[in-house]
């Protein structure tokens, strides 16, 4: 039976033919192939990195970044490194705008206090929530669902020897740790998670809402915040944060009942400050997309035992090998699955991996060193193109 619907879902549903597949090399920009982009390896400020992106969905809702360099406004500083992982949901935009503008506003606020800082990061995370409210209070009257349009964030920055985790939304973080008695790498999760199937989560949003017995429900075995979204912090969204776009012309299927009387979602990140260490080798960053396939020990041990080029690609490749096993499919039959029908069996995937040099994590943050920018890729499509609702 599988077998029939492999068939079916090939004669339907073949590739197209990508014309920016490339196999050189990845020096510049990255490499394409098909539904694959990667960047095998890189120097950032802190050390080597690796990064790659698979798409799932008809849009990728996906967006990444690595900023290396100067994390101000002016050549003076402080240099550092900036990772980004965003995963959108309803549609590109909200992912979109975060790429094109966190990282802006955190080099402003930065530049404002001459110094990285939680505060820093938290201004820079409002500053883009209230600039992607602008949009969607602008675009509204002509193209009213990109108010259920949100996107999950996650961010790295390594600057003077220390290491900031901010998140919104169920992305992760991972560090691989050195234990130095033994040899092994131990997984060490940075990110605090907002996803509603954790009953911490669950309560909290109880506990911000004891008037509203539904405000997280189970619903087709999954626990969903007012029965719509898992999430319970996040970027955009604006539907489940302002009442004055819980109304029509957006979808009957997002707007709730009753009316809010304040927002349901939060956009205030969950923010962890740690010293690195002489034993902290890496830090994996990814979308949930990798997460439901691999264990946080599984990835460190893939990144551990493998070579670092190529390795980000080598985690999404595993990611989707398992992806396959659990469809009771080859792989090589998931690869000749296009987009859009893809999402069927695994989501958008963004993975980056920073290794840390110990040497270089912990010079000065004054040291100047070349600024570099790398987005995560994918296949090119029209920026003003809300996904098939």
């Amino acid at each position: 039976m599988l077998s029939g619907l492999m068939n079916f879902l090939r004669a339907c549903f073949r590739p197209r033919v990508n014309r920016h597949v490339h196999t050189g090399s990845d020096a510049a920009s990255g490499c394409q192939d098909g539904l694959l982009w990667y960047k095998d390896i890189g120097q950032h400020f802190n050390g080597e990195f690796s990064m790659a992106v698979v798409q799932a969905n008809n849009l990728l809702e996906d967006q990444s970044q690595v900023e290396s360099g100067c994390l101000g406004l002016h050549d003076s500083g402080p240099y550092g490194t900036f990772v980004g992982i965003y995963d959108g949901h309803g549609g590109p935009e909200t992912s979109r705008f975060i790429n094109d503008h966190l990282f802006h506003h955190l080099k402003r606020f930065t530049s404002e206090q001459q110094t990285m800082s939680v505060e820093v990061i938290r201004k820079a995370f409002q500053a883009t929530e209230e600039g992607f409210l602008s949009v969607v209070t602008r675009q509204w009257p002509i193209k009213p669902q990109i108010a259920a349009v949100g996107s999950c964030c996650l961010v790295g920055v390594i600057c003077s020897g220390t290491l900031y985790i901010a998140n919104l939304g169920d992305s992760r973080a991972v560090l691989g740790r050195l234990v130095r008695a033994t040899g092994e790498i131990l997984s060490i999760q940075l990110s605090a998670e907002h996803n509603a199937s954790i009953e911490s989560v669950r309560q909290e949003m109880q506990s911000l809402h004891p008037d509203d017995s539904q405000i997280v429900v189970l619903k087709h075995n999954v626990w969903r915040v007012k029965g719509l979204i898992q999430i319970s912090r996040s970027i955009g969204d604006v539907y489940l944060k302002k009442a004055e776009f819980n109304r029509e012309p957006l979808y009957a299927k997002f707007r709730l009942r009753e009316p809010i009387r304040r927002p349901i979602l939060s956009s205030d990140p969950a923010i962890l400050v740690h010293p690195v260490q002489p034993q902290d080798q890496f830090v994996i960053f990814a979308s949930d997309g990798l997460w439901e396939h691999l264990s946080n020990q599984e990835a460190v041990d893939i990144v551990q035992n493998h070579p670092r080029n190529g390795i980000a690609k080598r985690l999404v490749k595993t990611a989707l090998q398992e992806a396959a096993k659990k469809r009771e499919m080859r792989y090589s039959d998931l690869k000749k699955i296009d987009r859009g029908v893809r999402r069927h069996f695994h989501d958008d995937i963004s993975v980056v991996v920073i290794f840390l040099d110990s040497d270089l994590v912990s010079r000065a943050s004054s040291v100047k060193f070349p600024n570099l920018s790398v987005k995560g890729g994918g296949i090119s499509l029209p920026r003003n193109t809300l996904a098939p609702s």
